[in-house]
């Protein structure tokens, strides 16, 4: 899917990268200008669609300010000339219909270059369509159900999906399996139920695991579903406590696995809750989630990576009043990809319709060092980087257990 610093040795590269480098309203960013910089062509705009509002918009608001951030560095750096760049926010409210809609207003301003998000894969799923109907590239900091871009039989038969989407993120056929070798095999639980919220991602993420927990020894002992707005779980918890598993797993997101877990808890059943980047975040924690805990997410732990330093330090420096999370580096490294391909698409010319297919083959033939670390992109369109990390609630935060990837 889906809240979520760094060492001087990749400092040289982030600061090249930042040289190169971008509510229903369009945004320029205080302090995001440079008088010396021709911007006599005008201003080209950065969609953002991601939850502003609701329950996700912890991980929404750290996407649309981590974006804003390489925007306002690309201006002050006059990454493309004669242009200013600017980002335009619309609010999905992680719900299929209204994230069309927003790509509907974006895909109408011939201005807009491109768009970061979604947040969601199932909102995802709406957006793609419409932004290919305008030729309009689309980067993800977040989706990771594996059939955006590689087709509904991704597993047996994968064929390019959308040729203007593209993610820095790994995808749940590595997340689900990645979680199944540690919780059979690391933690040793043997009997687990799972529990899902139906939507796109949580039954993806879900799938992947079973397979991986069964071919590693593990026993499934239930299957139950939860509504995605759900905040009393005593009848499903009442049934899984019933099969007397060892762990759950869980796939959704964080405002019903943190109260899920409380609630198991205060039932007797007081196992480990384990899910995907969806629940990767303090307000799992705050809403209920427990000591021993587990979560998945994309990505090595940003306050590990060298080369995430200067992107956390450029974003406290921002003074922004909510963290970066769990996908902000992502969202900065999506939109970085964007502008240095939109630098060199116009290069010697000026922005039109026409420049449109030059953009998408220049994020496809892209590569940068991130704040996540090497960005580049398959022919699926998908991240080449594969890392994951293994999280664990101790003391009140997540702390980083174990990263790699799956198989490595």
């Amino acid at each position: 899917m889906r809240n979520q610093t760094v060492k001087a040795g990749v400092l040289v590269a982030g600061a090249l990268l930042l040289a190169a480098c971008g509510t229903n309203k369009t945004e320029s960013g205080a302090g995001g200008g440079n008088q010396s910089c021709d911007q006599s062509k005008g201003t080209l705009v950065i969609g953002v669609i991601a939850p502003q509002s609701g329950g996700l918009s912890a991980l929404g608001l750290g996407i649309k300010n981590s974006a804003q951030l390489a925007a306002d560095q690309a201006n002050e750096k006059c990454a493309v000339k004669g242009y200013k760049l600017a980002v335009q926010t619309e609010d999905d409210q992680a719900t299929a219909q209204v994230g069309a809609q927003a790509a509907t207003r974006l895909s109408s301003n011939a201005n807009v270059v491109g768009v970061v998000g979604t947040l969601n894969s199932s909102v995802a799923q709406s957006v793609q369509p419409i932004l290919k109907g305008k030729n309009i590239v689309q980067i993800s900091p977040a989706n990771t159900n594996p059939s955006l871009t590689r087709g509904a039989d991704y597993g047996t038969a994968p064929k390019r999906a959308f040729e203007t989407y593209f993610r820095v993120c790994a995808t749940d056929d590595l997340q689900g399996p990645f979680a199944a070798k540690y919780l059979v095999g690391k933690a040793g639980k043997k009997s687990i139920a799972i529990i899902t919220d139906g939507k796109t991602y949580g039954e993806g993420l879900a799938a992947e695991f079973k397979k991986q927990a069964e071919k590693d020894g593990a026993k499934i002992v239930t299957q139950q579903k939860v509504g995605e707005k759900d905040t009393d779980f005593a009848g499903v918890i009442a049934t899984v406590k019933g099969f007397n598993p060892d762990a759950i797993y869980y796939g959704g997101e964080y405002p019903q696995a943190g109260p899920l877990s409380k609630q198991a808890k205060d039932a007797g059943l007081n196992v480990p809750v384990m899910g995907g980047d969806g629940i990767y975040d303090q307000k799992f924690i705050d809403l209920g989630g427990k000591e021993g805990d587990l979560a998945t997410s994309v990505g090595a732990p940003t306050d590990t990576l060298p080369s995430a330093k200067a992107f956390v330090d450029a974003y406290k420096a921002k003074g922004f009043k909510d963290d970066f999370s769990a996908y902000g580096a992502f969202s900065y490294d999506a939109t970085n990809a964007i502008i240095g391909s939109l630098a060199k698409a116009v290069e010697g010319g000026e922005w039109s319709d026409a420049k449109r297919a030059d953009l998408i083959k220049n994020v496809q033939s892209y590569s940068a060092q991130g704040a996540t670390g090497d960005i580049k992109f398959d022919e699926y369109g998908d991240s080449t980087n594969k890392l994951l990390t293994v999280y664990k609630v101790s003391g009140g935060k997540w702390v980083a257990d174990e990263t790699g990837t799956f198989g490595g």
